[in-house]
């Protein structure tokens, strides 16, 4: 058996219907993704490093499973998350004085950034997603940049990426049941609760704001 046979041979079991949840027909990669995405979620509240390994576990199932759907933004940012979560584990290990980085606090300066630079991404996403006829393009591009710019404060242990989780989370919810990812609908809306918990635990954590050294990465 050749390489790209055995790769075809693999998607299509990932995407062999296990069970049927509402309209959705639940397959091996929906499932591993539902399991993958709590852990992940769960490990991020515990603030333990952990989240990284797992969470390429679910790039890698998310990725099968919205590539076949044809929510192409989604499974493009599944790639990104791979190369992000490969640097969030170097940072959260490595990153701080002396060692671990500890829970921080974004700067006005960096928040200001990330916001600004949210319109002009998901302007350019929608454009691309609609040329390339995505299901949904704007709000696949809206949780695209959502995500992306949640990623990179969660890299940098900052509290403030919860924020950004709740609010793409909202959106993936009604999105995902638009779709008939019903199983990944209710993965999200639990994801959706563990953000708030998250949010909660991360505010308790006594944490100054960013020092100069970090702002200057933003």
């Amino acid at each position: 058996m050749s390489v790209p046979e055995a790769f075809d041979r693999a998607l299509a079991a990932l995407n062999h219907p296990l069970f049927t949840l509402g309209q959705d027909a639940v397959s091996w990669a929906e499932l591993a993704g539902f399991v993958t995405a709590g852990a992940c979620v769960w490990l991020c509240v515990r603030a333990t490093v952990w989240n990284f390994p797992v969470g390429i576990a679910n790039n890698l199932f998310f990725l099968v499973l919205f590539w076949s759907t044809r929510l192409y933004a989604d499974a493009a940012l599944q790639v990104v998350y791979l190369a992000l979560a490969a640097a969030g584990w170097w940072q959260w290990r490595h990153g701080g004085e002396g060692g671990e980085r500890r829970v921080g606090r974004a700067s006005p300066r960096q928040l200001a950034w990330l916001l600004a630079l949210l319109v002009p991404a998901t302007a350019v996403l929608t454009a691309t997603l609609t040329a390339a006829g995505d299901a949904a393009p704007f709000w696949d591009a809206l949780t695209t940049a959502l995500s992306l710019a949640a990623q990179w404060l969660l890299n940098a242990k900052l509290q403030e990426n919860w924020y950004l989780w709740i609010a793409a989370d909202v959106v993936y919810v009604p999105l995902y049941l638009v779709r008939g990812l019903d199983l990944t609908a209710l993965v999200y809306a639990l994801l959706l609760v563990m953000c708030l918990v998250g949010l909660r635990d991360w505010r308790r954590i006594p944490a100054p704001v960013t020092p100069a050294a970090t702002e200057a990465t933003a």
